[in-house]
This record gives C-alpha cells, sequence and structure tokens, in this order.
C-alpha cells in the first residue's frame, strides 16, 4: 500500500520539493549528493567495469577453446587475467552491491531522507571512478599488472616485474581502499543513527544488516590490504626488503596480510546477496522469513568468522600442522551460519505460496549455485585435499561458484526487482525468465567441468595446453558455456534498456513488496518521504495502519520535517527521536577532491614526488573550502 497524497498535503510536497530538488543536467550530476543519484552514478560506472571484465574473459575463454591456440600471447594474457580479476572484485561486485545497492536502497529502506553523509558519498563515489580509471590506464598503455589478482611476491617485485604494472595494481588499491572506507563508515553510521523513528534493531530488514555486517568487515579488512601494498611499493620504489629472504624478508608476510584481508572479501562480496534474497524472497513467497533473528544473526556471524580463516589459503605453504588444523575447523564452523541462512530460505519457499517471477528465478539459481560452490568449499577446507588440488581449476571453478554463481545471480534478480522503483516502469517478464534459464545453462557449462580439469590436474594460470592431456573437451564446453553466458546477460541489458522506454507503468508498489521503498513513488521523490514513517516491524509495507497513520499525517502536515535539507536523527538501538539535523546539499567539493586525490597518485607512479605533494596541498584546500562553507552533517 503505497501513501496516496491527499489535497490537503500538496503545499507540504512543493515545499519538499523545492527544497530537496538538485540542479538539472550535466552540473547536477557531477555536484550531486543525494544517495539515488550517486548509486545510479554506481550502477552505469560498475556495468562498464562489468562489460570490460566480461570481454576479458571472453577473450581467456577464447585462448583456451582448443590446445596451442595463438588467440593471446603469454604476456597479453596475464596482463587479461590480472585485469579481470582485479575488475570483477574491486570494481564490479563491491561497488555494485555497496555503492548501487546499498546507496539507492538503504536510506528507503531505513526511512531516511539521505545518508548521514551526503558529501562523503559523493566523494567516495569519485573516488571510486578514479581508481578504476587509473587501474585501466595500465591497459591502456600496455603496462597492466600481470601477476594475478592476489599478486604473489616474488612474482611481483621489481625483479621479476619491472614496469609499472604493479605500482599500478598497488598504487589504484591503496586508491580503491579509500573509496570502500569511506563508503563503509557512511553506511555504519547511516544503519545505526538514521532509522526511522520506532525502527529498533529487531525491527530493520534483513538486507540492512548484511550491509552493516559488509561495512564492519571492509573497515576492519582493508587495513591489512592497505599495509601489504604500502609495503610492496616501499619494496619496490625505495628499496626496502619486507618480502626479499636474501634481506631478512619473508614472502610468506604478502600472503598472510592479502588474505588476512581475502578471505573476509569473499564474505564482503556475497553478503549483499544475501540480503538481496532476503529481500526478494519473502516478497514472492507471500510470508515472513522463517527464523528471522537467526538470519539477522547469522550474517553477523559469517562476516566475523570470515576474519579466522585466511590460512585455509596457504595450506601448501608448509605452515605447521597444528595452525592448519585450526584454520581448517574454521573453515568448517564458517559454514554453520551459511547453513542457517541456506535452509531460511529454502524453508520460506517451501511454506509459502512461491510466484516464480524473475527475480525470485534468479534467487533460486543463486540457492543451487551457492550449494555447489559451499560444498566445494567444505571440501578444500580438509587439509590433504586441499593440497592436492591448490592451484589447479577445481579452485577456480569453487570460486566462480560463490563469486559468479552466488553474488551476481542475486545482483541480477535485485536489477529486475527495484527496477520498477528506480524507474517507475516493469520489465518484460517473459523476456526475463528467458534470460535466466539461458544464463543459468551457460553459467552451469561454464564452471562446472572446471571441477573436472581440477581433479586432472590442469592448473589455473596457464595460457596453454598440450594436446593429449584429455583437457580439450572440457575446455571447449567452458568456452561454450562462456558465450552462452554472455548471450544472457546481453538479454538481461536488452531487456531493461527496452523496458526503460517501452515498458508499462509500474506503480508504487507492483510487487506487493515487504519493505519500506515501496511505500514511496517510482522512482522516488527527491525527499524519499513527504513524512517520517511510522514502524511496528521489519515488513514495514505489511503494517497497513502503519502506512495510513502516514497519510494523515501527511494530511495534518506533521514530522513533514519542511524547513531545511531536514532529517530525523535516532538512538541507535531502540530507534527513538534523537535530533533532526540538517543535511547538506549539492557540492563541487567531492569532485574536486577526488580528482586532487587521483593527481596524488598519478604523480607517486610515475616517481613526481614534489608535484604529488603540490596535489596534496591542492586536496587540503579543498577540504578546508569543504567544511568552511558547508552545514554540518551528522
Amino acid at each position: 500500500m503505497a501513501i496516496a497524497f491527499p489535497p490537503s498535503a500538496k503545499p507540504h510536497l512543493d515545499r519538499l520539493s523545492r527544497t530537496w530538488t538538485e540542479r538539472e543536467g550535466v552540473v547536477g550530476w557531477l555536484t550531486t549528493t543525494n544517495h539515488k543519484r550517486i548509486g545510479i552514478l554506481y550502477f552505469f560506472t560498475t556495468i562498464a567495469f562489468f562489460v570490460a571484465g566480461g570481454v576479458e574473459a571472453l577473450l581467456m575463454r577464447t585462448q583456451l577453446v582448443t590446445p596451442n591456440n595463438s588467440v593471446l600471447s603469454p604476456g597479453a594474457y596475464n596482463e587479461l587475467l590480472t585485469m579481470h580479476g582485479i575488475t570483477m572484485i574491486f570494481l564490479f561486485v563491491i561497488p555494485m552491491t555497496t555503492g548501487a545497492f546499498g546507496n539507492y536502497l538503504i536510506p528507503l529502506m531505513i526511512g531516511a531522507r539521505d545518508m548521514a553523509f551526503p558529501r562523503m558519498n559523493a566523494l567516495s563515489y569519485w573516488l571510486f571512478l578514479g581508481s578504476g580509471i587509473f587501474m585501466y590506464v595500465s591497459l591502456l598503455i600496455g603496462q597492466a599488472p600481470n601477476a594475478g589478482w592476489f599478486n604473489y611476491v616474488p612474482l611481483a617485485s621489481r625483479a621479476f616485474s619491472p614496469n609499472l604494472g604493479i605500482d599500478f595494481y598497488a598504487l589504484g588499491l591503496i586508491f580503491n581502499g579509500i573509496s570502500s572506507t569511506a563508503a563503509a563508515a557512511n553506511f555504519i553510521v547511516t544503519i545505526f543513527k538514521f532509522r526511522a523513528p520506532g525502527m529498533s534493531l529487531n525491527r530493520m530488514p534483513l538486507f540492512c544488516f548484511a550491509f552493516l555486517a559488509v561495512s564492519f568487515a571492509l573497515v576492519f579488512a582493508l587495513p591489512a590490504l592497505t599495509t601489504d601494498l604500502v609495503f610492496l611499493e616501499l619494496d619496490r620504489q625505495v628499496g626496502f626488503n619486507f618480502f626479499d629472504v636474501g634481506h631478512g624478508g619473508q614472502p610468506l608476510l604478502w600472503q598472510h596480510l592479502f588474505w588476512i584481508f581475502g578471505h573476509p572479501e569473499v564474505y564482503i562480496i556475497i553478503l549483499p546477496a544475501f540480503g538481496i534474497a532476503t529481500s526478494i524472497i519473502p516478497t514472492f513467497v507471500r510470508r515472513r522469513m522463517v527464523a528471522f533473528p537467526l538470519v539477522a544473526l547469522a550474517e553477523i556471524l559469517v562476516a566475523f568468522i570470515g576474519f579466522g580463516v585466511w590460512a585455509h589459503h596457504m595450506f601448501a605453504v608448509g605452515l605447521a600442522t597444528v595452525t592448519t588444523v585450526y584454520f581448517a575447523a574454521a573453515s568448517l564452523i564458517i559454514v554453520i551460519p551459511s547453513g542457517i541462512q541456506l535452509f531460511a530460505w529454502i524453508t520460506t519457499i517451501v511454506t509459502g505460496k512461491p510466484r516464480f517471477k524473475t527475480p525470485l528465478l534468479w534467487i533460486i539459481g543463486f540457492i543451487i549455485f551457492f550449494l555447489i560452490g559451499g560444498l566445494t568449499g567444505v571440501m578444500v577446507a580438509a587439509i590433504p585435499f586441499d593440497q592436492q588440488v591448490t592451484d589447479t581449476y577445481f579452485i577456480v571453478a569453487h570460486f566462480h561458484f560463490v563469486i559468479f554463481g552466488a553474488a551476481v545471480f542475486p545482483i541480477l534478480g535485485g536489477m529486475y526487482y527495484w527496477f520498477p522503483k528506480v524507474t517507475g516502469r516493469m520489465y518484460y517478464e517473459k523476456l526475463g525468465q528467458w534470460s535466466f534459464w539461458i544464463t543459468f545453462v551457460g553459467t552451469l557449462l561454464l564452471f562446472f567441468p572446471m571441477h573436472l580439469l581440477g581433479l586432472e590436474g590442469m592448473p589455473r594460470r596457464v595460457y596453454t595446453y598440450p594436446g593429449g592431456m584429455g583437457w580439450t573437451g572440457s575446455n571447449f564446453i567452458e568456452t561454450i558455456g562462456s558465450y552462452i553466458t554472455a548471450i544472457g546477460l546481453l538479454m538481461v541489458a536488452g531487456n531493461l534498456i527496452t523496458s526503460l522506454f517501452k515498458g508499462a507503468p509500474a506503480g508504487n508498489d507492483p510487487f506487493e513488496g515487504d519493505t519500506l521503498e515501496w511505500s514511496t513513488t517510482s522512482p522516488p521523490p527527491a525527499y524519499n518521504f513527504a513524512v517520517v514513517p511510522q514502524i511496528s516491524s521489519p515488513y514495514a509495507m505489511w503494517d497497513k495502519k502503519d502506512r495510513e497513520a502516514d497519510v494523515e499525517k501527511l494530511a495534518r502536515g506533521e514530522d513533514t520535517l519542511q524547513g531545511g535539507h531536514s532529517t530525523p536523527a535516532t538512538t541507535v538501538v531502540d530507534a527513538e527521536w534523537d535530533e533532526v539535523l540538517d543535511m547538506p546539499s549539492d557540492s563541487w567539493a567531492p569532485m574536486l577532491l577526488a580528482a586532487a586525490v587521483f593527481g596524488i597518485f598519478a604523480m607517486l607512479l610515475t616517481g613526481h614526488l614534489f608535484a604529488a605533494a603540490v596535489f596534496g596541498a591542492v586536496a587540503a584546500l579543498v577540504l578546508a573550502g569543504w567544511h568552511a562553507h558547508e552545514p554540518q552533517e551528522a
């Protein structure tokens, strides 16, 4: 039930529109601090990087379709392999979920009018865009990183990688990490302090629990990666020897620091998918989520336990037996919170009245692929088995079922699910279902045979292989699967693009959704909610009396907060009224600051330290102007 605007509400709505509506045209987008616009910017930017990463994947699969192929040279293959991994993880999945979905939806789900720090939110986008451009310049000039996405030393040292490729990698990921840290801190404050009055923690949507867990994981995981990258740059540029055994260093230090980030990062990728699933399932099965408190706790525990399993990536490096046994145990324990969520999803579907529309189909596909990836994850937690399949295609198969099947499928389902809310148009259902089935079949053909190749001994990261090894048939099927998957993804894009212009009007709540974003117009107004919503449960849209109370308050002009860019702040646990905050409007400062930071990293890359310091001074001046001429944020 969407809020209907009574005639007496028109003056209030007009005033809110005048106060909150941003500038039109290009300038409006460059200076925006509105969370919905920033989410849309993230969406289209990450889609562009997804296309780039997909083309890289297709080129690699084409190279491997037959033995002794020569589509790519060994050097080009290594560069594409590395850029594909960097792109899909750092430039697509994480920013798509946190940047696009999180930015657009979380304020709408919790009844807020914006993120806690709107200018910092804009800054995180421009930093992300700058870091992506920075890293892709390396590919354009023929000096892309080539040591794999986890960049092991000594291969990444200057002795073996003398050009700028690894420096692009190290500086680019430090650059990217600043953006992710800013975004994560913003989500934490927003979720804790900007929930609508009455939305206590136990009434918060499961989607928000997932993003809260992800945000804390980012804040605690990224420092390890940043430290590792700083050490590497000091080794390469200044002659330090953190990773050089000959001078007292230790190559395994890179692996430890990288995987202290890298394994929580797997859950940083997958947890938003869990949140999307818990939003879509109740809507299309017409019942509340089974074991809601346990699912919320499980989402938090997955992120927490994920910090204790990093060395299961290192079972083959010669760690002490007692150490590997501990990490094997931790790797098995993390199955418990994941299993809780899996059983909750399945039980909710089975005990409800499912409508197998396109969004739910993508979630069904996600559950299947998550089961496959999870079962092989339990297998590689067994130390002897892991030592046999390490660095084979079995690990590639496991990783991609988790990352693509279990993370990207919910993203695609979420695109369909929230497309009517963002655009005001309905997608084409029949084409949506066809796009799912083609992508599902293509994904199975692409990744499942990799398990067999790994068991047959095919190593990962090889650019070709000899005939007569028994690998040709599986590689041929995988390559066919990659092109079928690409066709399915193109159908998704074609459906949504066509629907944007020709789709039927969606209305405010076409799916009879359960969370608060469906209570406002499609697309939502700049101010999100005309009145501060009343909340009684995690399923705000199914509480009809609350939504009727919103309509009555709007008619009286109550709780509309028309005095400016105003939004309520509430207490952390119980979401009781705390204060009304004046939020900043559009600003050039975030984009200018991000440009100055880009200059700093570009100058560090080329060794112009004085110029880097000049850009640092420019960044400081922009920050000073930012705080001198803008209102204080939350």
